[in-house]
């Protein structure tokens, strides 16, 4: 399939012209300044895994927020320490998939499940491919982890079962990227952004899987092409937060929703600071980004918690 970068341009036409909706504001901060995290939901708990903290770029570190009381605390530890993990969750428990063992670098094949009533995590079966940054949400009954890399980005489909703790592949990507966001709404998959090996090769696509067809389609263009963002959906659209390109000082603000119902883009407000390497998670009207990095690369990370709602 050929397509091409150069879509912001095209993109931008599909902008609503409304001023930008929504405002920041600064939650409690994380115990640990940390980037290239995991991030997932579970109840009204936000779980923030592995990631470079305190100087290492494998750490194990699973710290919880829990929105009720407004606190931070640690679990139990990945049992190895990894970046660039996916996780997820999914009936009441959080699933991790790959990484890296080494700073971007050294993709390996784990697979865990973290129990929070035990307090405790236990391997599943591995991914048939060792990949880094691969993108993953929970569907229905299955949870699909698309694209990543390993040497480089890969088109890769693949549909974890937990009741049968098995995998399968379905239609792969049309086009292979890595860090790439990706949602699910209304019964189908939304992969947006990512890269094409490199941040140097930034994509603006936006790819929708029907698992009722076993197809992609093409949607409206990301107007501002990134990697490395947050995507989340709130209400109902699909925000895509920060992100980095090679050779920028800071990491995008850049705020981009997209309406499935419609296929056009809007901006909502930016962020505050640059962020880019963490994760999302949506509770009720709010939006939570915890830690990530400020600037491009793995040379600084943050412990700050920022929320986003419209309201």
């Amino acid at each position: 399939m050929t397509r091409q970068l150069g879509s912001a341009a095209a993109a931008l036409m599909l902008l609503a012209a409304t001023p930008p909706q929504g405002s920041w504001t600064i939650g409690t901060p994380l115990p640990t300044a940390r980037s290239e995290v995991a991030v997932a939901v579970l109840d009204r708990r936000i779980y923030v895994i592995g990631g470079y903290a305190e100087g290492n770029v494998d750490q194990s570190l699973v710290q919880v927020f829990d929105a009720d009381t407004n606190a931070w605390r640690d679990v139990a530890p990945l049992p190895r320490g990894l970046n660039h993990v996916a996780a997820v969750g999914y009936r009441g428990k959080i699933y991790t998939f790959g990484g890296f063992a080494a700073q971007n670098d050294a993709p390996v094949g784990d697979a865990n499940v973290y129990d929070p009533a035990a307090n405790s995590w236990s391997p599943i079966a591995p991914m048939p491919r060792a990949l880094g940054s691969v993108s993953v949400a929970a569907l229905g009954d299955e949870i699909h982890l698309i694209g990543g890399r390993d040497v480089h980005s890969v088109v890769t489909h693949y549909v974890y079962d937990p009741r049968m703790n098995r995998y399968s592949t379905r239609a792969p990507l049309p086009v292979g990227r890595d860090h790439m966001g990706l949602s699910a709404w209304n019964g189908r998959l939304y992969a947006i952004g990512g890269r094409i090996d490199t941040p140097a090769h930034n994509t603006g696509y936006v790819d929708i899987y029907d698992p009722a067809t076993n197809a992609w389609t093409s949607g409206a263009p990301m107007p501002t092409p990134r990697s490395g963002m947050v995507v989340a959906v709130y209400r109902t659209a699909i925000l895509a937060i920060g992100g980095e390109q090679r050779g920028m000082a800071t990491a995008f603000k850049t705020n981009e929703v997209y309406n499935p119902a419609t296929n056009r883009w809007a901006e909502y407000a930016p962020l505050p600071e640059g962020r880019h390497g963490t994760g999302a998670a949506v509770l009720g009207d709010r939006v939570y980004v915890p830690a990530g990095a400020s600037v491009p690369g793995g040379t600084h990370q943050t412990n700050t918690l920022l929320i986003f709602s419209t309201d």
